[in-house]
């Protein structure tokens, strides 16, 4: 479904002259840094982390490694399912997850996963808000210092509203991703 959303402030966001982005929504495992990327970062450096994560995708991953774990393993299996991970990730896979951004800023937009703490500086903002973040960002009405551009928190169809945009729109689970599509002040959700 397209749908032509503009954003409806009096001061619309814009980017510079030239400038066209393509925003996907919350597809895990993609080049926007996402809690689940954060999640596995975690688990290698503190193994307590393994049954959260089992619960959270990492089932899925540690098979799409060719691990075959059980459904519900037990403390030694865990341990030893990470040290197996570790062993068939191969180098680009690790280096990739350490290269991935927190958010980026191109003009009036600023491209986070889950969103920002409001009242908090853009330049201050914590990775745990950056990746974690829900009801405190999505009921402020607050403008941001830029205009949001987030996922995290699926929605039914792209939200565009005065100071954000949730595009996430529950691939993982729905099968339906969404593209925002930004040029100069004109945003369009695909």
């Amino acid at each position: 479904m397209v749908s032509g959303l503009r954003h409806s402030s009096s001061t619309k966001p814009s980017l510079p002259d030239g400038v066209r982005i393509y925003a996907i929504s919350d597809i895990h495992g993609c080049a926007l840094k996402g809690n689940h990327e954060a999640f596995l970062g975690e688990v290698f450096r503190d193994l307590a982390r393994i049954a959260d994560w089992l619960q959270v995708g990492g089932m899925q991953t540690l098979m799409s490694y060719g691990l075959a774990p059980s459904v519900s393993p037990p403390d030694d299996e865990q341990r030893e399912l990470v040290r197996e991970l570790a062993a068939a990730m191969p180098p680009l896979h690790y280096e990739f997850l350490k290269r991935l951004r927190l958010s980026f800023t191109c003009g009036d937009f600023f491209f986070v996963h889950a969103g920002v703490r409001p009242g908090t500086p853009l330049s201050e903002q914590r990775e745990g808000d950056l990746l974690w973040i829900r009801e405190e960002f999505l009921q402020s009405k607050k403008h941001f210092g830029k205009y949001v551009v987030h996922g995290h928190t699926p929605v039914r169809s792209a939200e565009i509203l005065p100071n954000r945009a949730n595009i996430d729109t529950g691939a993982y689970a729905t099968g339906n991703l969404t593209l925002l599509y930004i040029q100069g002040t004109r945003l369009l959700a695909l």
